[in-house]
Order: C-alpha cells, then sequence, then structure tokens
C-alpha cells in the first residue's frame, strides 16, 4: 500500500511538473504579444527589448516542456540509458541562450546611453506592471520544480530575469514620468543582465561537469573507496568511475579486488551490500561492479585511459 502511495503521488507530481511548464509556456508567449505592441505604442525600447527576451524565455520554456515529455519515455536498444539526458543538452541551451539575450540587453543599454529617446510613459508602464504579474505568477509556478530538475531550474532562472526586467522598467516608467531620466532603464538594465549571467553561470558549469562525466561536487571517491573496503571479503577497489547521468541519477563501476575465490552466489551478497551502500551513504542509484581475485595489474583507483590493461 505504501508502495503505491508513493507511486500515485510521483505520478502526481510529475503531472503537476508538466501542467505548470505548459501555463507557463502559454502565459510567456501572451506576455510577448502584448509587450511588442506596448513597446511600438509607447516608442519603448525597454518593453521591446523585455518581449524579446520573453520570446526567448517562451521558445525556451517550450523546449523544456518537450524534453520533460522525451525524457520519460523507455530505454531501448538504440538509446539503452533512455532520453533523460536530453534535459542536461536542453539547459545547456537554455543557459547559453539566456547569457546571450543579456549579452543583447547590455549592447542595447549602451546604445540607449548614447542616444536616448522621448518614451510614452504611462502605456509603458501598464504594460510593464502587467508582465510584471504574469512573470511571477510562472515563478511560483515552478519555484518548487526547480529544486529537483536542473532544466527547470534553467527555465526558472529565466523567469526570473524577466521578472526583474519587468521591474526595471516600471521603475524606469515611473522615473521617467517625474524626472524624465531617461538614462536610468539602461542603467538597471545593465545590473540585472549581470545578475542574470552570474546566477546563470552555476547552471552551465553543472552542465558542463554532467556531459564531461565528471565526479558529482558531492562525492569524494576516496571516501567511496573507504566505505568499500570495510565490507566483508572486499581488499581493494580500482578503475572507479562514478558520473551523473542527470543532475539526479549517479552511476558507478569499478572493480572489486576480494580476498578469496567464491561461487557466483556467494559474490551475488557482496554486489548486494556495495550497492545498498552506495544508495544510503552517497545517493547512488545505480551500480556495476566487476569482482576480481587477483586478476587486473594496474590496481590504480583511477584508471589511466592511457595505460593498457591487462587481465593476464
Amino acid at each position: 500500500m505504501a508502495h503505491h502511495h508513493n507511486h500515485n503521488g510521483k505520478n502526481h507530481h510529475h503531472l503537476s511538473e508538466g501542467r505548470n511548464l505548459l501555463f507557463t509556456v502559454v502565459l510567456n508567449f501572451t506576455i510577448t504579444i502584448a509587450e511588442f505592441v506596448g513597446g511600438i505604442f509607447s516608442n519603448s525600447l525597454a518593453l521591446i527589448s523585455d518581449a524579446v527576451h520573453n520570446l526567448s524565455d517562451a521558445v525556451a520554456l517550450l523546449i523544456t516542456y518537450i524534453t520533460v515529455k522525451v525524457s520519460k519515455r523507455a530505454s531501448n536498444q538504440t538509446h539503452t540509458f533512455g532520453y533523460k539526458r536530453i534535459q542536461i543538452i536542453a539547459a545547456l541551451f537554455n543557459a547559453v541562450t539566456l547569457i546571450a539575450i543579456c549579452i543583447y540587453l547590455l549592447y542595447e543599454a549602451y546604445l540607449r546611453f548614447q542616444n536616448p529617446e522621448p518614451i510614452k510613459s504611462v502605456p509603458m508602464f501598464v504594460v510593464a506592471f502587467i508582465g510584471l504579474v504574469a512573470n511571477l505568477v510562472s515563478v511560483f509556478l515552478l519555484q518548487k520544480h526547480s529544486k529537483e530538475n536542473l532544466n527547470i531550474k534553467a527555465a526558472y532562472l529565466h523567469l526570473i530575469g524577466d521578472t526583474l526586467s519587468s521591474v526595471a522598467v516600471l521603475v524606469g516608467g515611473v522615473l521617467i514620468y517625474f524626472f524624465e531620466v531617461y538614462w536610468i532603464d539602461p542603467l538597471i538594465t545593465v545590473l540585472i543582465s549581470l545578475y542574470i549571467i552570474k546566477e546563470t553561470y552555476s547552471v552551465l558549469y553543472e552542465t558542463y561537469k554532467i556531459l564531461m562525466q565528471s565526479t558529482p561536487s558531492n562525492i569524494e571517491i576516496g571516501s567511496v573507496e573507504q566505505e568499500l573496503i570495510k565490507i566483508k571479503d572486499i581488499k581493494g577497489v580500482h578503475h572507479v568511475h562514478i558520473w551523473n547521468l542527470t543532475d539526479q541519477d549517479i552511476h558507478f563501476e569499478g572493480h572489486l579486488d576480494v580476498n578469496k575465490d567464491m561461487t557466483v552466489s556467494e559474490s551475488q551478497g557482496i554486489i548486494d551490500i556495495a550497492q545498498k551502500m552506495l544508495k544510503e551513504q552517497f545517493d547512488i542509484g545505480h551500480a556495476t561492479f566487476q569482482l576480481e581475485c587477483n586478476r587486473c595489474d594496474n590496481k590504480s583507483l583511477i584508471p589511466d585511459e592511457k595505460q593498457k590493461i591487462s587481465y593476464e
């Protein structure tokens, strides 16, 4: 009954995740259209730039929604790991495009410093306020899911960037209306763009490490080795690989030296204990072991790919 309850809870979570993503996609396309029209009508470059920002984010969110669906497809003979890593590719794309957008906004801010133009601040303020409310709703919908999925985290950062951009346009609209300080809008745009670049860098770095199959930052290979050799009949560990398939799925493979010859059923007992330990202590969900008894000549913990491994 408990397992059935957990299964239903997981399905409900995935349905909620997909539904919230789809709603934010529709919402962001709506914001984009409203800001383009409002920007043209008010002669506000800030609104048009924000519309471009929202358009990019709407497309990124649509890609995120599609990849979340695709990643749940079952493994097959062509894709034995399944389709989960498509989330990482999409997260990388989202992060790169967001940084590119910020660089574009910095360029636009520079141009506006050089050539400020009169703006109809009232329609600018109204449209920016509508955009702010819509973005806040989107941020609220994705906040919980952003902690569990790197791809959704990238989309979530996009939405935070949109929200801050809307605030900048609002502040700019108020100051332009009362004081005609046109330079304040590009200044705020610069600050927001630098902030988004800083925040997006962490997502970019995490996706890079996953695609490079780096050891997860929260795992120390030496600690894994020490815990494995505490298990009865294991005297050594070598040729270890630990990597993320996605930001949530950690894989392990390695050779275990046992101190005596044994039957297959005996070795299976050791494997079961080792797999349970890795899951409980290091959250490693998939472990593949090669058990050996006086076999490999090269016993280094991390294999040197330049060296030929001898099994004689």
